[in-house]
C-alpha cells in the first residue's frame, strides 16, 4: 500500500567456453544496465516474505504530498499488535529492486579467423545507468460499529488497528479522527468488512518525523499468521487517475510465486536487439513492457525475475546478505548464517539457498484488476530473468574464408535485430534502421556500405 575449491578451476573454464556462445548458455554476458523502478512515475513496491501461514509484509509507499495528509489503510486478516510492526530501512527495498531488475547484457564477437577463441570470466560494466487526534469516546465508536482493537506508535507512525461492522461507520470514524481518506472508500471497504478483516491504519506523527532526520517516509513492515496469501490493492485504486505500477518481491523458501486469480506470464526475454539500445535502455524497457501489457489485454501479472537469492548471472547487483534478507522480512534463515558477503573467488558457482525471489510486476486500473491479488508459492525453482542482449560485431580485418562468411551473415543478423526491436516496442522500423546506421557510422570498411544497402537504408 509488495555457496569445492579443487574443482573451481575446471568450472571456470567450462563457464568461459559456454559463455562464448549466447545461444548455448542462457545466462552469461557482460551486465551493462538495468530497468529498475526509477523508470516509473508511480510505482509502489511491496515485499512479501512468506513460509507456511506466516507472512512478513513490507510496504514502501510512493506518497507524494504533505506528510501531514498521509494516511495508510491496509486490510489485514488479524489484529496486529505493536510487536508485529517495525519501520524498515528503505535501502533494503532498493537492494531487492537492483538485484531483480530486468537487465541488458552485451557480447563482443571474437575474430572469426581465430580458431582458438578464449574468453575470461565475466566482468561488470555498470553504467551511470500527524499526530493522532484524541480518539472519539468508546461510546461514539460503538455507535458507528467501530472497535479500536489496538493503538500504538512505531517510529514516526501512529497506528490504530480497527474492526468494523459496516463501511459507512468506518468511513465516518476515519474522517472524524482526522484521516483524509478519499471519496469512494465506503464501497471498497465493504468486501473486507464482510470477510471479517481488520484495518491497519497508519498516520504520521509530525513531531517524531521531524526528529527522525529522514526526508521521506520509511517503509512499514508488519508480520502476521493467516492461511490467506493475498495482497489488498483495491483501496489503492481510489486515488488512481491513471494506470499504476506495482512491483511485488516475494521471498519464499520454496520457489517461484505466482498470482492465482490473474494470469502470471513472463516478460519477453533473452532476445538480441540493436546495440544502440545501450544508450536507450530505459525507454526500450518501458515500451517493451507497455507493448506486452497491451497484447495480454492488460489483465495479467508479469514475472520479471525468478532466482535463488544466493547467486545471479549476470548480476545487476550482489545478492542480499543473510542480514539484509532478515531486514527484508525473511524469518526462516539459520541463525549461524554469515552476515558478511562471501568473496566471489570462494563462492560456489552454482549454490542454492532457502530464499527464492520472485519479482512480479502488475500494472493495474480499477476496471482491469477489480480483485485483490491472491498468491501461491510453488516448488518451481527454474531461473528466469528479463534479459536483453547486445551482440557487437567483430570490426577488424578478416582474411580467412570463415571471416568472409561471417561478414556475409551480418546483414541478416542486423535486420533480425531490427525486426525484433520493432516487435517488442512497436517502434517504427525505419527509425530503428536509421539509428542502427548512425551507431556504426564511424566504421569506414566498405562492407558496412554493402550491409546497409542490403537493408535498404
Amino acid at each position: 500500500m509488495q555457496i569445492f575449491r579443487f574443482i573451481m578451476p575446471l568450472l571456470s573454464v567450462l563457464i568461459s567456453v559456454l559463455c562464448f556462445a549466447p545461444t548455448a548458455w542462457a545466462f552469461c554476458g557482460f551486465y551493462v544496465a538495468k530497468a529498475d523502478t526509477k523508470l516509473y512515475n508511480k510505482a509502489s513496491q511491496v515485499v512479501i516474505a512468506r513460509d507456511s501461514d506466516r507472512t512478513v509484509l513490507t510496504m514502501a509507499n510512493d506518497y507524494q504530498g504533505e506528510v501531514k495528509d498521509f494516511a495508510m489503510v491496509v486490510p489485514v486478516p488479524t489484529v496486529i499488535k505493536k510487536e508485529q510492526v517495525r519501520v524498515a530501512d528503505p535501502k533494503i527495498i532498493e537492494r531487492l529492486d537492483a538485484f531483480s531488475a530486468p537487465r541488458l547484457v552485451e557480447y563482443f564477437d571474437e575474430d572469426p579467423c581465430n580458431t582458438y577463441n578464449q574468453r575470461g570470466g565475466d566482468r561488470f560494466l555498470a553504467l551511470p545507468s500527524a499526530q493522532l487526534n484524541e480518539a472519539e469516546s468508546p461510546r461514539r465508536d460503538r455507535s458507528l460499529g467501530v472497535t479500536v482493537e489496538a493503538q500504538f506508535n512505531v517510529g514516526e507512525y501512529d497506528i490504530v488497528v480497527l474492526s468494523a461492522k459496516e463501511s459507512g461507520g468506518l468511513e465516518t470514524w476515519l474522517n472524524r479522527n482526522g484521516y483524509k481518506i478519499p471519496r469512494g472508500a465506503k464501497q471498497l471497504l465493504k468486501p473486507y468488512i464482510r470477510s471479517s478483516m481488520k484495518f491497519f491504519v497508519a498516520k504520521v506523527n509530525l513531531n517524531k518525523f521531524a526528529q527522525s532526520g529522514y526526508e521521506f517516509l520509511r517503509p512499514l513492515q508488519i508480520s502476521y499468521q493467516s492461511p490467506k496469501f493475498m495482497l489488498p490493492i483495491r483501496l489503492g485504486m481510489i486515488n488512481a487517475t491513471t494506470e499504476q505500477d506495482l512491483i511485488v518481491y516475494v521471498l519464499s523458501p520454496k520457489g517461484q510465486a505466482e498470482i492465482t486469480n490473474y494470469r502470471t506470464v513472463k516478460v519477453p526475454s533473452n532476445l538480441n536487439i540493436p546495440t544502440f539500445i545501450k544508450e536507450e535502455f530505459g525507454d526500450f524497457y518501458k515500451s517493451t513492457f507497455e507493448t506486452a501489457y497491451t497484447k495480454e489485454g492488460k489483465r495479467v501479472a508479469f514475472l520479471e525475475y525468478a532466482w535463488d537469492m544466493s547467486n545471479c548471472d549476470p548480476c545487476a547487483a550482489e545478492p542480499l546478505t543473510p542480514e539484509e534478507l532478515k531486514q527484508a522480512g525473511v524469518f526462516w534463515l539459520d541463525s549461524d548464517s554469515p552476515s558478511e558477503p562471501i568473496s566471489p573467488r570462494f563462492r560456489r558457482p552454482f549454490p542454492t539457498s532457502n530464499v527464492f525471489i520472485s519479482r512480479l510486476h502488475v500494472r493495474y486500473t480499477r476496471d482491469k484488476f477489480p480483485e485483490d491479488l491472491m498468491f501461491q508459492d510453488t516448488s518451481n525453482r527454474e531461473s528466469f530473468q528479463g534479459r536483453y542482449i547486445l551482440q557487437h560485431p567483430f570490426t577488424g580485418e578478416v582474411k580467412c574464408q570463415a571471416g568472409k562468411e561471417y561478414k556475409r551473415s551480418l546483414p541478416r543478423r542486423f535486420e533480425q535485430e531490427a525486426q525484433t526491436l520493432a516487435k517488442l516496442t512497436n517502434w517504427n522500423i525505419q527509425d530503428i534502421r536509421r539509428k542502427m546506421r548512425l551507431t556504426v557510422g564511424n566504421i569506414t570498411n566498405s562492407w558496412w556500405e554493402r550491409l546497409f544497402s542490403w537493408l535498404g537504408m
